[in-house]
């Protein structure tokens, strides 16, 4: 399942960085996940850094995109092999 950032962000960058699949970027409000890119960091880490880099907590998991742990270990491998 990607993963959102909700209304309560507050534009601090700090997820931006942390994401190894670039699927965090800004939009005029609120950061952003592109849950095409997003793999909850499968692949890289053992857990988001989004989430633990994120001082509001704002991040959370997708209802909309829900992937299995094999589903989103597919997508690293398609973006990064």
């Amino acid at each position: 399942m990607a993963l959102k950032i909700t209304e309560e962000c507050i534009n601090c960058e700090l997820c931006e960085d942390e994401c190894p699949n670039q699927a965090i970027s800004s939009n005029s409000e609120i950061f952003v996940i592109d849950p095409n890119r997003c793999t909850e960091c499968i692949g890289h880490y053992d857990e988001p850094s989004c989430i633990a880099a994120c001082p509001v907590e704002c991040i959370e998991k997708d209802p909309a995109h829900t992937e299995s742990l094999s589903q989103l270990a597919d997508k690293y491998a398609a973006m990064h092999c």
